[in-house]
C-alpha cells in the first residue's frame, strides 16, 4: 500500500471519528437535557456509540487494501 492511499485512509479514518462523536455528543446533550433531566449517562452512551460506529468504519477500510474510494476502475 502506497503512504499516499495509507494517508488518505487516516484522513477519512480522522474525519469520520470526528463526525460521528460530535453527532453522538450532540444527539447525547439533547436526549439528556429533554428526555432525562439533564443525567450525564446519554452524553456518554451517545459519544461512545459514535466512536464505536467510527472504529468499525476505520477498521473495515483498513482491511480492504483493493477498495479505492471515490475513483472507478475500467477492466480492460
Amino acid at each position: 500500500m502506497s503512504e499516499s492511499e495509507l494517508a488518505k485512509k487516516w484522513d477519512r479514518c480522522l474525519a469520520d471519528t470526528a463526525v460521528k462523536f460530535g453527532a453522538g455528543l450532540g444527539l447525547g446533550i439533547v436526549f439528556s437535557v429533554i428526555f432525562f433531566k439533564r443525567k450525564t449517562w446519554p452524553i456518554a452512551f451517545f459519544s461512545g456509540t459514535g466512536i464505536g460506529m467510527a472504529y468499525s468504519n476505520c477498521q473495515n477500510d483498513f482491511r480492504s487494501p483493493y477498495l479505492i474510494h471515490g475513483k472507478f476502475v475500467k477492466e480492460n
